[in-house]
Formats: structure tokens, sequence, C-alpha cells
């Protein structure tokens, strides 16, 4: 008899832990649909049917979305909703992606936007003016569902800025001060403005003037080890920072990576 009360005493307990694992669980799923039904997705093709399955697809996911079908309509889109994400076709009517992609990084509210192009255009050359316009990446068409999906939380993950890298808001070094909480650089009471990515790699390299960073390093903490990026992505960024801020600060060590001497 002994036995049989202790045995429902402890199947009790383990039907109040449970519900515990249980009803916790269920509010991190809750919390987590919060957190993703904040996150604005603006998605800009001329073709409908693309608009309609990649919309459909990170809706499911719990995000907002917002569609527009070329480039000029992008922009009005982009100022009034200011999303965290813009997916952009590059081969539209009016005004295509490369343009749109250029007028949205001159709009302040949209510095801390991310942007990728969605283009079934692969080469190099097409991938190096994409990032000159101030793309973050590519994805490239077609692209299955669960991919995209993937994909698309991997370029939300770099919000929350760089791994590894000082949180402290202001940075001083030579003539320069970066401020990483505004995104702005001021040299010599000037200042600059710079696309997110051109910004993150000046910040890296600024943290630790005189240390020669590698390509992998770089790669990892700006990009995210989980996005492919193209083999020209970083000297592409490294040569818009000479041209903005000055050539004499950025060394290129052969072979390795690099590094800033102020």
């Amino acid at each position: 008899m002994r036995y049989v009360i202790v045995n429902k005493l402890n199947n009790c307990k383990l039907l109040k832990t449970f519900y515990f694992i249980f009803t916790n669980t269920q509010q991190n799923i809750t919390f987590f649909k919060k957190k993703k039904k904040d996150i604005k997705i603006l998605l800009v093709d001329d073709e409908q049917d693309i608009l309609e399955i990649v919309g459909y697809n990170l809706s499911q996911e719990g995000y907002q979305i917002v569609t527009a079908s070329n480039g000029k309509e992008a922009i009005l889109k982009a100022k009034k909703e200011l999303p965290q994400l813009i997916i952009m076709d590059v081969m539209m009517p009016e005004m295509d992606g490369m343009e749109a992609c250029e007028n949205i990084r001159k709009i302040p509210e949209l510095q801390d936007t991310i942007i990728t192009f969605l283009t079934a255009r692969s080469e190099d050359y097409s991938q190096v003016a994409g990032f000159d316009a101030g793309a973050d990446d590519y994805i490239a068409k077609p692209i299955k569902p669960k991919v995209l999906v993937s994909k698309v939380q991997a370029l939300l993950r770099r919000l929350k800025g760089i791994e590894g890298v000082s949180t402290s808001t202001t940075l001083n070094v030579g003539n320069i001060e970066i401020n990483r909480e505004e995104y702005k650089i001021i040299k010599d009471g000037v200042e600059i403005i710079l696309p997110r990515k051109e910004f993150e790699l000046f910040y890296l390299l600024a943290t630790k003037p005189g240390k020669v960073f590698t390509r992998e390093e770089i790669l990892d903490k700006v990009w995210g080890n989980e996005v492919v990026v193209g083999g020209r992505t970083i000297d592409v960024h490294i040569r818009k920072l000479r041209e903005k801020i000055g050539d004499d600060f950025f060394k290129t060590i052969k072979g390795v990576g690099y590094k800033i001497e102020f």
C-alpha cells in the first residue's frame, strides 16, 4: 500500500515537471513569435508570383511583409515602413535595384536596414556592382523555401551587431571618432556616412590598430559564418573605405588580410 502511495506521488511530481516544461516552452515559443512580428521585411520584385511565393513563406514564419514592384516604389515604401530587411530584385522597370539601393542608402533612417539582392545573375562583376551600390548580400534565384527562411534568419542576426567586438558607444582613434550606436564617423570635424557593412568593417579594424585581421576573421565577425559571400567582397569594401576615409590608414597584408594604422 505504501509503495502505491509513493508511486502515485512520484507520478504526480513527474506530471508537474512535464507541465512546467510544457508551459515554459509554450511561453518561449510565443515570445519568439512576438519578436518576429516586430520585424518588417520589404520585398521588391516586378514578378508578382515571386512576391507571392516569397511573401507567403516569410509571413508563415511570423514576419511582417511589405511589397513593391519596382525601385521607385521600393524607395517610397522603405521611407514609410522603415523595414529591418529589404530583399530586392536587380532587373526591374522604371528603376532597377542598384539605383534604388543607392537611393535608400542615402536615407538616414534606413542606415541600419539590411539590403540583399534576390537575383539570377551570379557573375562576380554583378555582385561587385551590388556591393558598391550599398548592398549587404546576395540571394541567388531559384531558392528553396527552407533555404530562403534560413538565409533571412542569418541576415537578421546581423542586426544584433558584431560578435566579439567591444560594445562601447564611441571609439576614438587618431583624428577619427566612431559612434557605433549611431553608425556615424567624424574625421577632423566632418561627418562621413558609410553603408552598414563598410562601417562594421572599419569599426572592427579600428578596435585593434596594428593588428592584422585575417580574411576569415573579417568574414566571420562582419558577415557571419552562416553567410556565403564572394571572394572579392572584403576587397570591394576596403577600396570604398580607402576612398572615403583615406588610403594611408589601411594596410594590405598579402595572403593574410588587413590592418589599420593611425
